[in-house]
């Protein structure tokens, strides 16, 4: 039997060359009151979804057409569209698994001609006086690093029969990443995973992850994570 692989990506810093969250806010914000809002996050002072909330609150943008302008400056790894195909080819199914908005991840998907690859995120209403409403479709208040319970979609679009691979950079990928059985890793995630001798392979870019995934296609024989192993059975006997 062939093996089956299911890989699960990050948008933010991971296709995207920057947070397009956290850049959006820094365009249309007051630079300290953002950053006092991350910081608040990144040390557990406040869930996700808070952070969001408090995020948008404080948002007022001149008009969409300054919003999109903006967005449509933000650049993906040109990799990416290489891993897309390479997934194509070997029939790999993806997904992307976000904790920003679905309001720019749309917009940049159509801008490459990628609109029909199957995205989880947060949704992002922008009011007629300009004002964004944040709403959050898939919480899970036991994954309050991400708004988005990123773990919930990876146990619901896998099997123990298969070969889980998540892609990722932040804050957000921290607790989901343990779920997966290959971690790909750069950033805060990696030294996350370094810290908590999580094993993962590192990468600059997609052209890295394409090179070691044909290395696990090509494998007679692999092991999964024992680690992630447990968090998933844990995960299926608490339902």
């Amino acid at each position: 039997m062939d093996k089956i692989f299911k890989v699960f990506v990050d948008f933010d810093g991971t296709i995207t060359k920057e947070d397009v969250g956290d850049s959006i806010f820094l365009k249309f914000c007051d630079e300290k009151e953002v950053n006092k809002i991350i910081e608040n996050l990144l040390s557990d002072k406040i869930s996700a979804k808070q952070c969001w909330i408090s995020l948008c609150e404080i948002a007022v943008i001149p008009n969409k057409e300054e919003l999109n302008k903006f967005i449509d400056t933000i650049e993906i790894d040109p990799a990416f569209h290489g891993f897309v195909n390479f997934c194509s080819k070997n029939e790999i199914e993806f997904y992307v698994l976000s904790d920003g908005f679905d309001y720019y991840i749309n917009r940049i998907f159509k801008r490459e001609g990628l609109d029909y690859i199957k995205f989880y995120s947060n949704r992002l209403e922008i009011t007629d006086d300009n004002r964004f409403i944040p709403h959050f479709p898939h919480l899970d208040v036991n994954c309050e690093s991400s708004a988005n319970c990123k773990r919930n979609h990876i146990i619901n679009h896998s099997g123990e029969d298969e070969y889980t691979v998540f892609i990722g950079d932040g804050n957000s990928d921290k607790y989901t990443s343990q779920f997966c059985d290959f971690i790909f890793a750069k950033s805060d995630l990696l030294k996350f995973c370094e810290k908590e001798r999580i094993t993962y392979f590192p990468f600059n870019d997609f052209n890295d992850v394409i090179d070691r995934m044909e290395k696990l296609i090509s494998k007679k024989r692999l092991k999964k994570r024992h680690q992630a192993q447990l968090k998933r059975k844990e995960i299926y006997l608490a339902e």
